[in-house]
């Protein structure tokens, strides 16, 4: 009788437009439930039926119904769906594919097909693979997915790296080699013979990539600084398909375990790597650096051709420098380290007065088995020998600055603005709450900052460091010379990992033009910089994302048990508290409910970044130490959720006031109490 009754549909959609709407963003939960967000205070609860209708993240528009007294969100238009190529396992149910996505908070199982090409035999139960959304159910009536990739079997023990380098969208292997390499012919740039000069390299034990050597003499008033950097661009031509493939890729990606590099590794290992007893050709700058650690503006960059003399470790330098471990090495190597150790303390005293020296913080090693199970995790603590090189390299890199911005005013500059101009206003109320001794103008001068920056680490909290940090801004690739708040500096341009990094080979080619007197190359374009400022946020995404799958098999076995962490809390969110282990480096998540099971009693306050107790009391607070023990360790979403190691037991919750009633008698009142108006 109502089938396909036009004037009922008429009424339904007429019934359907009078119901408020609300625009936002889905949130989903890992209960069935979610919520519509649509700003910062307003959400609406959308039921575990309607949430069938989108996935986490959607932009919709939904109506605003009640139910039970209670408004709700009934999802009813896609305005942007959130997900759309994604990393999944295959699911078969009754021998047909579907697919679930690799996503905390999308669980349900999409119905799925294989694109032409691929054959649906060759995917089992477990199997990783890529796919992407054809169906949306808010759109459709249903969601279903084309698989486009497999990644890799379940049992294939590569993969953490090959999923989360798949999820990425980047290359897992190296560019494709060239049957036979030619040196490019560069006639206006000669090469100076440098192999006499007893050049020596500082690196990781097994690093194969090693693209800075140095050598250095004293002179009456300081330190003559010899820094040779291995020079790709001699084989590697501007605009031939491995420079664009270089240009792409951005950088090499550094992982747990392996790297996928940037160039070939007959280059980036090989023919560029500053090999003990090989000679290499070179791009090298001669510094001058004062008794105090001044870094004198007179700068000599030339092309030369070198021979490493020594390959050292970090390990065996530090241990010699730090407890006289006898080196047996080249003698012309072995007289420089002393000098190295006098030029590298007195750079980092001068950069600690008048610019900024990044905190200590230690490296942590995964030691691999033959199947990709981590044995051990190594702290790597920031050594002497690791200064040396850092300082060594920002020292060249400080030069390559100067000599781009002032003779060629353009290059790859990494840029740090301190505070965006939006975050002043939040930065120095903060200050003030704090009673530091700061205006706005102040801290938004590269002085400034680096005086606060300087105040802050002389703190003995690292709670306001942690909070102000909310406020700095990003560092930026920029073909415009700029400041770097971070480091303190008016203007930084690396060239000193070439092998690694394709700004540093643009750089590379631009200081070559100025060696040669010849005309620069074109100006780095907006869309370069901003692409190889995406490409290092992603790198640094992608070594963390593995590294948390690695935490996690790591430390299943301590999951559940008594053994203790030391643990900085590193950040203070409304659910709980993110905290980095000290022992090992892995982020762990504290739910709320294991520091106090009420939530009436217990705030995480994100704007404060601390947790109070009945509002007023504060129980933990940004970059506070406390012990915890692991409570789960979860591989499917690669979490680690920890608790207390020492249960908060508060006392009784405070009496709530008791609001007071007016006097059943006006014969009870007391005497003082103001008369009644007549």
């Amino acid at each position: 009788m109502f089938q396909d009754n036009p004037l009922l549909a008429q009424l339904k959609q007429q019934i359907r437009e009078n119901i408020p709407k609300k625009e936002g963003v889905i949130r989903a939960s890992d209960r069935g439930f979610g919520f519509l967000e649509v700003d910062e205070k307003t959400s609406y609860f959308v039921p575990p039926p309607y949430m069938k209708k989108v996935m986490h993240g959607d932009r919709v528009t939904a109506l605003i119904r009640t139910e039970k007294e209670k408004e709700v969100a009934e999802p009813d238009t896609l305005l942007e769906q959130s997900v759309t190529r994604f990393v999944a396992r295959v699911k078969m149910f009754r021998d047909r594919l579907n697919v679930v996505a690799d996503h905390p908070l999308i669980k349900d199982a999409i119905k799925a097909r294989v694109k032409k090409g691929l054959d649906e035999k060759e995917f089992k139960e477990g199997d990783w693979v890529v796919a992407t959304l054809k169906r949306h159910a808010l759109v459709d009536g249903n969601f279903s997915a084309e698989i486009i990739q497999k990644i890799a079997a379940q049992e294939d023990h590569n993969v953490p790296w090959w999923v989360v380098l798949a999820r990425h969208n980047l290359a897992q292997t190296e560019p494709a080699d060239l049957p036979e390499w030619k040196v490019i012919e560069e006639e206006e740039l000669p090469r100076t013979d440098l192999t006499d000069v007893p050049f020596f390299t500082i690196d990781g034990a097994k690093t194969k990539d090693m693209d800075d050597a140095l050598a250095i003499r004293k002179l009456d008033n300081g330190w003559e600084l010899l820094v040779a950097i291995a020079d790709p661009t001699a084989y590697v031509a501007e605009g031939s398909e491995l420079d664009k493939e270089a240009a792409q890729r951005a950088f090499t990606v550094y992982m747990p375990g392996r790297n996928v590099p940037m160039i070939p590794r007959t280059l980036s290992d090989e023919l560029c790597s500053l090999k003990e007893g090989e000679q290499r050709n070179t791009l090298c700058a001669r510094l001058h650096i004062a008794e105090d650690g001044l870094l004198m503006e007179e700068t000599e960059f030339f092309a030369a051709r070198i021979c490493s003399h020594a390959r050292l470790s970090y390990d065996d330098v530090s241990d010699w420098a730090e407890h006289g471990k006898e080196l047996t090495i080249d003698a012309g190597v072995l007289a420089q380290l002393p000098l190295m150790k006098a030029m590298t303390e007195a750079r980092i005293a001068w950069r600690t007065k008048h610019a900024l020296v990044f905190p200590d913080r230690p490296d942590y090693d995964f030691e691999l088995g033959e199947n990709g199970e981590v044995l051990a995790i190594h702290v790597e603590p920031r050594r002497i020998a690791n200064r040396m090189v850092e300082e060594s390299m920002i020292a060249a890199n400080i030069c390559a600055g100067r000599v781009l911005g002032k003779s060629v005013g353009y290059g790859i500059f990494n840029v740090h603005t301190g505070f965006d101009e939006e975050s002043l206003d939040g930065a120095i109320d903060l200050l003030k709450s704090a009673e530091a001794p700061f205006e706005r103008d102040e801290i938004a001068s590269l002085t400034g900052f680096c005086a606060l920056r300087r105040w802050i680490d002389n703190l003995d909290t690292r709670w306001l460091d942690g909070k102000i940090r909310r406020f700095q801004s990003y560092a930026l690739m920029s073909s415009e010379p700029g400041a770097h708040y971070g480091l303190g500096l008016d203007a930084y341009a690396t060239w000193t990992s070439p092998i690694r990094k394709y700004g540093d080979m643009v750089n590379h080619r631009l200081l070559k033009a100025v060696i040669a007197g010849k005309t620069p190359g074109e100006r780095p374009s907006q869309e370069l910089t901003e692409h190889l400022t995406a490409c290092r946020r992603l790198h640094r995404m992608v070594e963390r994302d593995i590294g948390d799958w690695l935490y996690v098999r790591y430390l299943k076995a301590a999951a559940g048990t008594d053994k203790l962490f030391n643990a900085e809390i590193i950040d203070v969110m409304r659910a709980g508290l993110k905290l980095r282990l000290q022992e090992n480096g892995a982020v762990v998540f504290m739910p709320a409910r294991h520091i106090l099971d009420n939530k009436d009693r217990l705030e995480c306050n994100w704007d404060n970044g601390r947790v109070y107790l009945d509002k007023t009391e504060v129980v933990y607070e940004l970059g506070q130490i406390i012990e915890v023990k692991l409570s789960e360790a979860v591989e499917e979403t690669r979490s680690l959720i920890a608790k207390p190691a020492v249960a908060l037991v508060p006392g009784p919750a405070p009496e709530a006031p008791v609001a007071e009633s007016a006097p059943a008698d006006s014969s009870e009142t007391p005497a003082d109490a103001a008369p009644k108006a007549e």
